[in-house]
């Protein structure tokens, strides 16, 4: 009977058996999993698309959450000190998590603090400063020119922290390159019909879409939702929607705004509701897409966009073109001489097209040029730098001579004449556009111009281009095939 007995359980006994073996292989598959944390879900949606085809990035705030009110869970600790890589913005968004990110360095998860990147392109807080001095602005993700520098700097991390799936990081970032400079040249080029309009923004999260864009925001109530609005501000800005100062009043969807309806009760306005943190989109790849798409159509739409826009040009990290760049022309240098074509020959040369008055752009791209000069090493000495104004009314050659000596020694600063610069920049395909801004000082113009950084050969035959918005390592990746030995 004992003996049936043994012979009636033994399946049942290796089905148990069998049980426990697959529980344990789960419960191991889930110690060896590689976990990556993102706290807000634009960071989390880039580190999606690098991800694809693994386990994904965890979010910490839940769908609908932003930073502004967030209380980190006891249960959600553990989480952040297990993780095998943390990624956060900074303590001037992310307030809640400043202790424990201490924590977890102690633990030796590695932690990246986005804020700190010198990649990434910063700009001060315009409100006040922290304990250590500068504060910054958190919402770099709005210019798109972010992102495509943000994608290589996270492919990087991920690579050297899991290299084993280091092709998987590599082909996705390629992927989310191409995707992302797509929706640069959409937005940048979206922007050239929306010549009126002025907005005003409950709270500052626009300050990098309205340098990256032209975006005319004249009037922000308040920082954050940490900050409330001052009462002077409060009376200040509703005088001027109530005088219809501003077309547009842009507010944001999941943060408490306590003022708004006494900021815009009576007022005739369009009101425009963002969404900078994707509360309302679905967490995932291309959450950031939809988020920088669907604020795009709400200022455009609450600013009555005149729905004019200038085509895109088809422009990559780095392409070459068909079409004859470049030719003969005639300038004068920084020292005041005469400068041709001929002069620049016998290296290769990065030519770059802006102006020295340019609030943003321009020292962007030539900080890029000179820092990716500076990691190419001795290989550098092959090349030469210039900077050609498009700006000759106020860019005299003294003037070129004390800009062009803040990025590199040995950038070449370029003026002339107007129809100089006409000359030359037809030749190069830049596109150029004196703006007055609308009651403005006449003599503090704006030019809306072509922001590519051009390759030409030692014999002066164009080679490739640069976009603007690539990191300084694109760069050199992109310069290195040309000058092997």
């Amino acid at each position: 009977m004992n003996r049936l007995n043994c012979v009636v359980f033994r399946p049942g006994l290796v089905l148990l058996l069998g049980l426990a073996l697959l529980i344990a292989s789960q419960n191991l598959l889930a110690e060896q999993r590689f976990r990556v944390l993102a706290t807000i879900k634009p960071i989390h949606s880039i580190l999606a698309g690098l991800m694809i085809g693994t386990e994904g990035p965890e979010l910490l705030l839940g769908e609908a959450e932003t930073p502004f009110d967030y209380q980190l869970k006891p249960e959600q600790a553990g989480t952040v000190s297990g993780a095998d890589l943390l990624v956060w913005v900074g303590p001037e968004l992310e307030t809640f998590l400043v202790q424990p990110v201490r924590t977890a360095q102690q633990a030796g998860v590695p932690v990246v603090t986005l804020l700190d990147n010198p990649e990434l392109k910063i700009l001060p807080s315009r409100w006040n400063k922290d304990e250590a001095g500068e504060a910054r602005d958190p919402f770099f993700w709005m210019d798109t020119r972010n992102s495509i520098i943000l994608v290589d700097e996270l492919a990087r991390v991920l690579m050297e922290v899991d290299p084993a799936r280091a092709h998987l990081y590599l082909r996705n970032r390629n992927d989310l390159l191409a995707r992302l400079a797509e929706l640069d040249r959409r937005l940048e080029y979206g922007y050239r019909g929306l010549k009126s309009g002025v907005g005003m923004a409950y709270y500052d999260t626009l300050q990098y879409f309205e340098q990256a864009y032209a975006l005319k925001i004249r009037g922000v109530l308040a920082q954050s939702p940490r900050d409330p609005a001052q009462a002077g501000s409060l009376l200040l800005n509703r005088v001027k929607l109530k005088e219809g100062y501003y077309a547009c009043l842009l507010t944001e969807r999941g943060m408490p705004m306590p003022e708004l309806a006494l900021l815009s009760e009576g007022v005739d306005v369009n009101v425009g509701v963002l969404d900078s943190f994707g509360t309302g989109i679905a967490a995932g790849p291309d959450l950031y897409f939809e988020l920088m798409e669907s604020n795009t159509r709400t200022i455009k739409e609450c600013l009555q966009y005149s729905g004019k826009a200038q085509a895109a040009p088809v422009e990559a990290v780095y392409e070459p073109e068909t079409a004859r760049i470049g030719g003969k022309f005639m300038l004068i240098d920084h020292d005041g001489k005469l400068f041709t074509e001929k002069d620049m020959q016998g290296k290769f040369q990065l030519i770059y097209f802006g102006y020295t008055f340019c609030p943003d752009i321009c020292p962007t791209s030539l900080q890029v040029v000179s820092l990716a000069l500076d990691m190419l090493g001795d290989k550098a000495k092959k090349i030469r730098p210039y900077f050609i104004t498009v700006d000759p009314e106020r860019d005299n050659a003294k003037v070129m001579k004390n800009y062009v000596k803040y990025f590199n020694e040995d950038l070449v600063g370029l003026t002339g004449t107007t129809s100089m610069i006409e000359r030359v920049a037809k030749q190069f395909k830049v596109r150029y556009e004196k703006v007055v801004e609308e009651g403005a000082d006449p003599d503090m113009y704006i030019m809306d111009h072509s922001a590519s950084v051009f390759l030409m050969a030692p014999d002066g035959e164009f080679i490739t281009k640069f976009a603007h918005g690539i990191s300084a390592r694109q760069m050199v990746d992109g310069l290195l095939p040309y000058l092997r030995d």
